[in-house]
């Protein structure tokens, strides 16, 4: 029986879903939403928060601000909790109000900016803010998971290796790219494995992180308005861009099959599906990452009257929900 005393202590690692009985495929879905901040942010955190200690930039008195869309902050009020930190988080309208109330839950200060930037949206302004903060009062840490390298290193010393040891033969392995912390840990250590494994980042259509050309995008998570300083392109295979609507699609099929998953699990796993499906070899061994769980997307994703206000009636049209699977 386990019996820890800080929420850190906790994170299921080595839980996996088979989702060939959903969509016709044979992928695997590694689920990281199973621990106290229930997403894969808390690795990140913990890591930053922790490299941040080492070097006594963040001491006590210090207060910790960060620029989320929800589950990174999520993750450091958490920590900040369980550490005797302050937290301010600064996001933007397209946090889910159930995250920012379990960060307002958790002690933490949320901060709204509600007027994007006119070139790099509202990571754009929600950077500025948190430089402004900054400039003001020198008690103020901000980790910024955007550039920081131990966001990615969290995750070539844990999601990865974890994804090795389950799957040594991996052949191609589906990473949503939001800062590209976990893109490039894992991308990174695979790298240096001792058998070929394709990397295949999975970015939402608006983003700018591969260059493509910005656009609206109302699920958070994944993708950027701003290009993240961690990505280094040389890592990565392929890019695969999906639309929001699939997003949505792919979240509705896995919780008609009694799997609730958010957003950014439902933009890899719709991009991963579409990829198999292009390429039609049974003998590949797939893996796809799922950063969250979806209970903080019930009055989002899974809302119809926010469905259809933004993306039309036909949003969850059957023909949709049964869309690149070869059951149905």
């Amino acid at each position: 029986m386990p019996v820890i005393s800080v929420p850190l202590e906790f994170n299921e690692e080595e839980l996996y879903v088979d989702l060939r009985s959903t969509f016709g495929q044979q992928l695997y879905l590694k689920c990281e939403g199973f621990n106290f901040a229930g997403s894969i942010k808390l690795k990140a955190a913990a890591e930053m928060v922790a490299a941040a200690e080492r070097r006594g930039v963040l001491l006590p008195g210090s207060v910790i601000i960060e620029s989320s869309s929800g589950n990174l902050g999520v993750a450091l009020s958490m920590i900040a909790a369980s550490k005797g930190y302050r937290f301010l988080c600064v996001t933007d309208p397209r946090c889910n109000l159930s995250t920012r109330r379990m960060m307002e839950a958790l002690g933490s200060e949320v901060h709204t900016v509600t007027e994007p930037d006119p070139e790099s949206g509202y990571l754009g302004a929600r950077l500025d803010y948190v430089r402004k903060m900054c400039a003001s009062d020198d008690r103020y840490v901000w980790l910024n998971q955007h550039a920081n390298p131990d966001n990615w290193k969290a995750h070539y010393r844990t999601t990865a290796p974890a994804i090795a040891r389950q799957f040594p033969d991996l052949d191609v392995l589906f990473v949503g790219a939001g800062t590209t912390g976990t893109l490039m840990g894992c991308a990174r250590y695979f790298w240096e494995y001792h058998r070929r494994v394709r990397v295949i980042a999975v970015d939402s259509v608006g983003s700018v992180t591969f260059g493509g050309p910005p656009g609206r995008r109302m699920i958070p998570g994944l993708g950027t308005s701003v290009r993240p300083a961690l990505l280094d392109e040389t890592y990565v295979d392929e890019v695969i861009r999906v639309r929001e609507v699939d997003t949505i699609r792919a979240c509705h099929r896995l919780a008609r099959n009694g799997f609730l998953f958010g957003g950014s699990t439902g933009t890899v796993v719709s991009g991963a599906v579409e990829w198999l499906a292009e390429h039609d070899d049974p003998d590949l061994t797939a893996v796809a990452i799922a950063p969250d769980l979806g209970e903080r997307y019930l009055d989002t994703i899974y809302q119809t009257n926010w469905l259809q206000d933004l993306y039309g009636e036909e949003v969850l049209s059957p023909d949709g929900l049964t869309a690149g699977s070869r059951s149905a």
